[in-house]
């Protein structure tokens, strides 16, 4: 892994991390939680997104933050789920 790409995979992180917690609750969820949520979430919308075959016609950058935003509301759903029992 390139320097780049780590500075890519946390820019995409944040943004993703970050756009999750205005859609959730109305803020974000600061700086490093929105880094964690969003590089977790990539990972998870990139998965979910291969495995249904989604592609989406947009430039690969904002196909990465698309991808990595459903993964974090998925994730932050979840953990929503687990913390409410």
């Amino acid at each position: 892994m390139t320097i780049t790409s780590i500075i890519v995979l946390l820019a995409v992180g944040l943004v993703a991390g970050w756009l999750a917690g205005l859609l959730w609750k109305g803020r974000g969820f600061g700086l490093l939680w929105d880094i964690i949520i969003g590089i977790i979430g990539s990972f998870l919308g990139g998965y979910l997104f291969r495995l249904l075959r989604i592609t989406l016609p947009f430039h690969e950058i904002v196909n990465a933050i698309i991808a990595a935003l459903v993964g974090a509301l998925i994730l932050i759903f979840i953990i929503k789920l687990i913390r409410s029992r």
